[in-house]
């Protein structure tokens, strides 16, 4: 059946607009297509503890699909092993203008400039909490980590005061948090990698949050090799549990 589908609908799904074709994904997620329930158990051999969290296998959507953790249940259900929704700014935005979402036949890949397109962390809050709610059998409505991507509007940005801002809305929902200081998208997010960004960024969330969830920070695949070492002995020093590795690239190799 699912090979029916794929090549029946896949070819009409691709002569789309990317982007609205994404958006149709999520409709169609939302309205309960493709979600019904993972055929199976996960073997045990592919359960991943870390961060005093269990992950049933160690494939998962990152965040930029689900933007505004309006699909994470039934993502979830598909079988992946977590969920990550966001990048979630403290205000809504538009993000770049369109088109900003490309396809890369030859290279069976995509590449996008979105912006942080988002509702706002007060709707995605609101979304996160109602994934805590139980089912009647008394289980969690979603059996999976859940984390909460955060980043910084365009304009208006206060980093040492947004970032603590944004982990207080969402550490009662989240099983962990990330802090996505690479997006080339944003002006000025990637200078927050810097070390002494970095360690003020940290010693800020952590005084305002020292019961937080599990912390990691997202990180640019173009840092200098030189810089990476201080980088991450930084963010070990401020209570970082993870790193993400690695997010949107600008370099844009000949034979890509």
């Amino acid at each position: 059946m699912m090979d029916l589908v794929s090549n029946m609908l896949m070819p009409l799904v691709r002569r789309l607009d990317p982007e609205d074709a994404h958006a149709l994904a999520l409709n169609a997620l939302m309205l309960g297509f493709g979600g019904g329930g993972f055929p199976g158990r996960d073997d045990p051999a592919l359960s991943v503890r870390t961060m005093g969290l269990r992950f049933p296998n160690p494939i998962g959507i990152a965040a930029g699909f689900d933007k505004n953790a309006q699909v994470l249940r039934p993502l979830a259900r598909i079988g992946f092993g977590f969920v990550e929704a966001g990048t979630v700014t403290p205000r809504p935005q538009p993000g770049n203008p369109r088109p900003r979402l490309f396809r890369l036949a030859e290279d069976r890949a995509i590449i996008n400039r979105m912006g942080f397109n988002n509702q706002g962390i007060d709707r995605f809050a609101v979304r996160l909490a109602r994934l805590q709610r139980v089912s009647s059998s008394g289980r969690p409505v979603i059996r999976v980590p859940v984390g909460a991507n955060l980043g910084i509007n365009k304009t208006g940005a206060d980093p040492e005061q947004d970032y603590p801002r944004l982990v207080g809305r969402v550490k009662h929902y989240a099983d962990y948090i990330v802090l996505n200081l690479s997006s080339p998208n944003t002006p000025g997010l990637r200078d927050l990698q810097q070390t002494s960004r970095l360690a003020g960024l940290l010693q800020a969330i952590g005084a305002a949050h020292p019961d937080r969830p599990p912390l990691l920070v997202k990180l640019s695949p173009d840092l200098a090799r030189d810089d990476i070492g201080p980088i991450v002995e930084t963010a070990i020093a401020g209570g970082v549990q993870g790193l993400i590795v690695s997010n949107t690239t600008i370099s844009r190799p000949g034979g890509l």
